[in-house]
Formats: C-alpha cells, structure tokens, sequence
C-alpha cells in the first residue's frame, strides 16, 4: 500500500512537467547566421502543432525578442516560402535570402496559416543589407482589443450581382498604457489564402483615458465579384490585435446574368433573322401583295397544271357545252318545241350509231366522233 502511495504521488508531480514540455513554444533554429541576396539558408523548426501549414519570411525592422512590429509589410513577401510540419510537429526547409523592405536588424519570421495562431523569429543578417536602430514607440499609451471581434452588416441584392461586399468592423479596445490615446490610427487589412493582408489606415475620432475602454467600429470592404474566405486584420502601433474570419458568398447573379443572356440573344437574333427571311423571299404566285401565305392556295396551283396540259380536240358540240360550262349561269333561254324535238334522245356527241347502250362502239374508235364523221354531218 505504501508502494502504491509513493507511485500515485510521483505521477502527480511528473504530470505538469510533461504538460509543460507539450506545451513548449515553437523553436526556429538556421543553418547560417548570416547570408547574401541570392544565397539560402535552412530553416529547422520544432514544437509546432503536428501537420500544420507554415509560411517562413525574411523581415526587417525585427528583433527575435520584439516580433516584426511592422507586419508582413517589413518582408520579403515575394521569396517567402511555406512548409508543413511532420506527425511530430518538426520541419526542414531551404529558403532563398532576400533583402526585405525595411533595413536590419532582420529575423527570419515563421507562423502559423491555419489553426491556432502561432509564430516564433531568429535572429539572421542579410549581407549587404542596411542597418539601422528600431524606431522608438512614441508615447505611454498602449491599447488592448477586450472582447471579441464581430462583423456587422448584411449583404444586400446589389451585392448578389458582384457589387463590392462591406461590413462594420467592430470591437473594444482598453488603453492598458499610462497616458491618454487621442485619435489613434488603426490599420485594417483583409487576406486571402495565404497571401498576406493589404493594411489600409483608419483614424477614430475621439480619446480613451488610461484605464478606459471605448467601442470602435470601423469599415471593411472587398473588391467587386469578391467570394470565398477572408481574414481581417486588426493592427496598432505595429502589432496585430484581433483577426476576424469572413465568408463572402458567392455573387449568383451575375451567373444568372450570363446565363439568361446566353439564352435570350440568340433567340432575338434567330428571330430577327427569320423576319428578314420572310420579308425578302419572293411571292410564289403572280398575284403579288393579294397573294395567299405559301400552302393555302391549292386552286391556283391546280389550274396552272391544267393549263399546262396538251388540249384535246373535242366535237363541235363538245365545245359549245364546255363554254356554256364556264360561262355564269343564267336563267336559260326558252327552247322551242323544234329544238326540243331534235334535242331528246341521246347527248350531242352520240348518236345512235355510237350511243354506248345501243351497241359497241366500231373497232378503231377510242373517242368521240370527229365533224367530219357521216353521224355528225347527219346530225347537222
């Protein structure tokens, strides 16, 4: 039991110990401490969260002990390099040395893209480079962002068809510093992916006293068609005070847009162009502007082929009834009682000879009888 005892308590000591160890700082550690434009050096790094994206810069203006006050915008963001870490939170990467904007003391600057926020600078020399002292901070005043960072607004129907998405950064800062702040400057930036953010600079109008706190709300704009995720970024006196995630939805109308304008155009020009068509096309008869639409007017078209027919050569009295046929009818005139007498009996083109229900007609006879057959001559 006494064994027991001595055990449970040398577990419990032990415990912090290995929590503190898990909980160390990331270590950055170079190959060389100095090198020239052109050159590389490796960057080792330890400690870090198991597969994390890392992004590795060479900055100036910067102290391993007072981070890179003036932001990303003091490093050489063009030959900046990213690495992700190993199952047991390590790395090794080459990393072309580059001078940065700002003149030295320079770091080797390493942080965090994702996740959890963390970053950790070694001391480098870039040779060659310019070296100056850090700025002074001017005045006692230091402020604190308190509460947590929110975006207020909405966005609107013009921003569903690619107007500029815009919000109210807001949040609560305390002056923890031994003088008043009057009118301080912020710098807002917004990011996307990995690229670093673009700081713009916003001044409040207004003072907060030692020990006091005040709300500020300042504003944040994108640019035009602007979707997906982006981080804002709150900086003061050099250093980052708050980030605030934003998802900007996609801009659905424009697609829209495109899409019934793929549709509509060319069904206005199919019909324009039909219109032309139908207007220039030649009438199909003669009858010109009266004339019926094409498919409507078969009596025509049946007349023209019949007047295109070979005529055949029909009697006398065959004609005579094929013109009283075509003339208007009227009232008949009276027919004396001689004409009837001669008319009664069988049509004018037979006679009794040639009368279908009198006999067969003579061999060689395919019509009828011509003027100058002997049943015509008698007829007449």
């Amino acid at each position: 039991m006494a064994a027991a005892a001595v055990l449970a308590v040398l577990a419990f000591l032990l415990l912090p110990a290995g929590q503190a160890t898990a909980a160390e700082k990331p270590t950055v550690t170079l190959s060389k401490a100095e090198a020239g434009k052109g050159g590389d050096i490796t960057v080792k790094g330890k400690g870090w969260r198991p597969n994390a994206l890392l992004m590795m810069l060479v900055c100036g203006q910067a102290t391993p002990a007072g981070g890179v006050p003036g932001g990303t915008n003091s490093c050489a963001n063009d030959t900046g390099r990213a690495v992700t870490t190993d199952g047991k939170g390590a790395f090794s990467k080459k990393l072309p040395v580059a001078e940065p904007p700002k003149p030295c003391p320079c770091v080797v600057h390493v942080a965090t893209v994702t996740g959890d926020k963390a970053q950790a600078d070694a001391s480098f020399k870039v040779a060659g480079h310019p070296v100056e002292p850090l700025p002074k901070q001017e005045g006692g005043g230091r402020l604190s962002v308190l509460t947590d960072t929110e975006l207020e607004g909405s966005s609107g129907v013009l921003t569903w068809f690619g107007a500029p998405p815009s919000r109210k950064f807001v949040f609560t800062v305390g002056n923890v510093g031994s003088s008043p702040v009057k009118d301080p400057v912020f710098q807002v930036g917004t990011s996307h992916g990995v690229f670093a953010p673009q700081f713009e600079e916003q001044q409040w109008r207004g003072t907060i006293a030692p020990g006091k706190k005040a709300q500020i709300k300042l504003p944040v704009e994108l640019s035009a068609g602007a979707h997906g995720n982006y981080l804002v970024s709150l900086k003061f006196g050099g250093k980052v005070l708050a980030e605030q995630p934003w998802g900007v939805g996609r801009p659905w109308g424009v697609t829209v847009f495109w899409v019934l304008l793929c549709v509509v155009v060319p069904a206005a020009v199919f019909r324009i162009g039909m219109a032309v068509v139908d207007k220039l096309r030649p009438n199909r008869r003669r009858g010109g502007r009266g004339s019926r639409p094409a498919g409507r007017h078969r009596t025509g078209r049946i007349a023209e082929l019949t007047d295109r027919l070979p005529k055949l050569r029909l009697p006398q009295g065959a004609v005579a009834a094929d013109d009283a046929a075509r003339t208007p009818r009227t009232s008949p005139p009276r027919a004396s009682a001689k004409d009837a007498a001669t008319n009664t009996g069988t049509l004018p083109w037979f006679t009794p000879d040639t009368d279908p229900g009198a006999g067969t007609p003579p061999a060689g006879q395919l019509s009828a009888p011509s003027e100058n057959s002997p049943t015509t001559k008698g007829n007449t």
